[in-house]
């Protein structure tokens, strides 16, 4: 199955039109036609860059992303200089990246060297004269609550837009989102195979991580369904830790978080080395599932640090 849903489907005749009058490649021939003239109305944005030039292939997103949130009020044109060497004689281009604002027909303002989104996106809002608000922090508190709500198949196409607009892997937020709804959806292999395929260093991001423990706790195969047949036997052997730490992975399965919590604490309360620490290993692993500000996550936070404190 696709991992983002509809990523890959194709723009819109209106998207692509769009999209090439908000930005484009000029050049000397067309610089008149793509600048100037068009600054006589909205702000337009020059970045002058060039293919071997590390900061501009870090830049130029970021460039690009911010002129797609103006909606319009700027717009971006981009210059290769080792193409037109002689418009970045013209206009001084003595290192890149190099951005320049033009308004009226001139340059207005402008930048040189790798700047961070938040830099840009104030050089923005200082040309469109107010704020220019990403729709990223939105989706991703609508996707929130509709995984809250057991929505899944919502918040897996509002997790997949954002990965779609930032690029895949570029928001931690989203990318964990993708993996708890495909474990959601009981599409484990699915899960497992996109996590296999992404970079280590974005696996240890905090939302990803956390995801990521969701899944393996799922692989464990212990299902909602052995929930009674599990208490059934912590309850008839309550010395019995393997049997206390069978009803904690099914209240977890279950989705009985508190239930889950009290059963790992039994255990860590009765003999914390038990099978090399597996109960405090487990609940940290609930806490990682559940993400830090779930109640049970703080509850059992809370619980944790009286028994291992007292």
């Amino acid at each position: 199955m696709s991992i983002i849903l509809d990523a890959n489907a194709p723009e819109t005749a209106t998207n692509q039109n769009q999209a090439s009058d908000l930005i484009k490649d000029s050049s000397v021939e067309t610089f008149v036609q793509d600048v100037i003239e068009p600054s006589m109305e909205v702000p337009v944005v020059v970045d002058f860059w060039a293919p071997w030039c590390g900061p501009c292939k870090n830049l130029t997103p970021v460039i690009e992303k911010v002129t797609r949130e103006a909606g319009g009020r700027v717009k971006l044109v981009k210059i290769n200089i080792d193409e037109n060497q002689e418009l970045a004689m013209q206009l001084r281009i003595q290192s890149v990246p190099t951005v320049y604002a033009f308004k009226g027909g001139r340059p207005v303002d402008g930048f040189q060297g790798g700047q961070p989104e938040s830099e840009v996106r104030a050089f923005y809002e200082r040309l469109a004269g107010g704020p220019i608000e990403s729709p990223v922090e939105a989706l991703l508190e609508q996707a929130a609550t509709a995984l809250a709500n057991d929505d899944i198949q919502s918040a897996y196409g509002l997790y997949g837009g954002v990965l779609e607009r930032d690029g895949e892997g570029e928001n931690e937020q989203a990318t964990g989102g993708v993996i708890r709804c495909l474990v959601a959806m009981e599409e484990l292999e699915a899960a497992r195979q996109y996590v296999d395929d992404m970079p280590e260093q974005l696996r240890l991001k905090g939302p990803v991580s956390e995801a990521i423990s969701a899944l393996e706790l799922a692989e464990t195969g212990v299902s909602g369904d052995d929930l009674e047949e599990a208490r059934a036997r912590a309850e008839a052997n309550p010395d019995d830790l393997q049997a206390q730490f069978d009803y904690g992975m099914a209240c977890f399965a279950a989705n009985q978080r508190d239930a889950a919590v009290d059963a790992m604490i039994k255990i860590i309360r009765t003999d914390r080395q038990w099978n090399e620490d597996a109960g405090r290993t487990q609940l940290l692993k609930f806490f990682e599932a559940w993400g830090p500000m779930d109640p049970a996550s703080v509850a059992g936070r809370r619980a944790l640090s009286t028994v291992l404190f007292s």
